[in-house]
C-alpha cells in the first residue's frame, strides 16, 4: 500500500520488504475515519474487544519483594497448532502503555496471536491493572529492571520457546530501554513497537491531546488511590492525586520523592528510551503513522538517523493510522496487528534459513 520501510540495507531488510510486500494486510486497505486520527485514538483506547478474552493471572515476586503480574490469555478462541509463523511454542510478551492501560487493541492483538499458535502473556507493572503494590515503589518510565526479571522467568518456564515482545504506545519506552540496556543478553528473538514514543522527555513536556491524556490520567489516579497508605511514606500523596497532567504525576512519583528527590533532567538521563539504543542486538520493527496525534510530528518525534544507521531497527511508516489505531474496514480489525504478526513470521523464517545456511544447531 502506501507504507514505507526505512532501514539500513541488509539481507534481513530485503527479506522483510519481500515478506511485508506480500502481506494482504498492507495492500492498500480502505481506511476508516482517515481524517480524524483523534477519533481513531479514542476508539482504540476505550472500545473493548469482542469477545472479551479469558485471562489467567500469575504474580511474580521480585528480589525486593515487589510484585508484577503476568496475565496469560486463554479461552474459547484458543491456539490452533501449527497455524502461525512464530510456531506453536512462541511466547509473545505484550507490554501495555506506560499508564498500565490494557486497551482493547492490545487484547485484540493477543487474541489474534492466540489463534495463530502463539502463547500471549501481558506484562503488568507494579501497582498497575490490579497488581498489588507491596513496596512503596513504582516502575519509572524507562527502568527495565522489573521487565528483565519477567523475561528471565519466562525463559525458565519455556526454555525451548522463541520469546518475542510487542509494546503499545508509551509502553514502548520500557521495551526500547530494555533492548538497549540488555544488548545481546536480552533473551528475545525479535521485538515490535506499535506507535512507540521514542523521546520520553520531549513527549511529556510537549503535552498530549486531552482526549488521550485525561483518560490515562484518571486511570492512573484511580489505581494509585488504592495504595495511598503505602505511597504516603515515599511521595506527597496530595500532590500526586492533584496532578493535572501526566508530566505532573510523573514528577510527583519519581522526582519529588521524600527520600531521594531528583531533578527532571537527571530523571530523564536515566530513563530516556533510546539512551543505549546503539547496544541493541535484537531486530525491532517500529510501526508508526505520520498523523499520530500523541507522538507528535514525524520531523521532531521520529529518530530517522537511528533507522538509517542501525541494522536492528526497522521503521514501517504509514501516512494514516492515528495512535495505535491502524483501522481497516471490518469490525474489530486492525491491519497493524496483522503486520506485526507477519513480521514475526518473517523473522522466524529468516532465522531458520540462516541456521540452515551456516549449519548452526538450534539454540537450546
Amino acid at each position: 500500500g502506501r507504507c514505507r520501510l526505512l532501514s539500513k540495507p541488509s539481507a534481513l531488510a530485503q527479506h522483510l520488504v519481500r515478506s511485508l510486500g506480500r502481506s494482504a494486510a498492507l495492500r492498500g486497505g480502505r481506511w476508516l475515519w482517515p481524517r480524524w486520527p483523534r477519533l481513531q485514538m479514542l476508539r482504540q483506547l476505550l472500545q473493548p474487544p469482542e469477545p472479551e478474552p479469558a485471562v489467567a493471572r500469575e504474580l511474580l515476586q521480585l528480589p525486593d519483594t515487589g510484585l508484577v503480574a503476568l496475565d496469560w490469555l486463554v479461552g474459547r478462541r484458543g491456539a490452533r497448532s501449527g497455524s502461525g509463523g512464530g510456531g506453536p511454542s512462541s511466547v509473545l510478551l505484550l507490554i501495555p502503555n506506560a499508564a498500565g492501560k490494557v486497551t482493547g487493541g492490545l487484547l485484540q492483538l493477543g487474541l489474534r496471536a492466540l489463534e495463530r499458535g502463539f502463547v500471549p502473556v501481558i506484562f503488568n507493572r507494579r501497582g498497575h491493572n490490579g497488581c498489588p503494590l507491596t513496596t512503596p515503589r513504582l516502575q519509572p518510565f524507562g527502568d527495565p529492571g522489573d521487565l528483565r526479571e519477567a523475561v528471565t522467568y519466562l525463559r525458565c518456564r519455556h526454555p525451548t520457546a522463541s520469546l518475542l515482545a510487542v509494546s503499545e504506545g508509551s509502553g514502548s519506552g520500557l521495551l526500547l530501554a530494555y533492548l538497549g540496556e540488555s544488548g545481546s543478553s536480552s533473551r528475545l528473538a525479535a521485538a515490535a513497537c506499535i506507535s512507540p514514543i521514542f523521546r520520553g522527555r520531549d513527549w511529556f513536556e510537549a503535552g498530549m491531546p486531552w482526549l488521550y491524556e485525561w483518560p490515562l490520567l484518571l486511570h492512573l489516579k484511580r489505581g494509585l488511590s488504592r495504595y495511598v497508605g503505602s505511597l504516603a511514606e515515599a511521595v506527597d500523596v496530595d500532590r500526586l492525586l492533584g496532578s493535572r497532567s501526566l508530566r505532573e504525576l510523573e514528577e510527583a512519583l519519581f522526582c519529588r520523592t521524600k527520600s531521594r528527590p531528583t531533578s527532571w533532567e537527571a530523571y530523564w538521563e536515566r530513563n530516556e528510551p533510546l539512551r543505549d539504543a546503539d547496544e541493541a542486538a535484537v531486530p525491532v520493527l517500529c510501526l508508526c503513522s505520520a498523523d499520530d496525534p500523541v507522538r507528535g510530528p514525524p520531523a521532531r518525534s521520529l529518530p530517522l538517523e537511528l533507522f538509517r544507521s542501525s541494522p536492528y531497527f526497522f521503521l514501517l511508516l504509514t501516512p494514516r493510522g492515528g495512535h495505535c489505531g491502524f483501522p481497516r474496514r471490518g469490525a474489530g480489525r486492525c491491519w497493524g496487528h496483522e503486520a506485526v504478526l507477519e513480521y514475526f513470521r518473517a523473522m522466524a523464517e529468516f532465522l531458520r534459513a540462516e541456521e540452515r545456511r551456516k549449519g548452526l544447531p538450534r539454540a537450546r
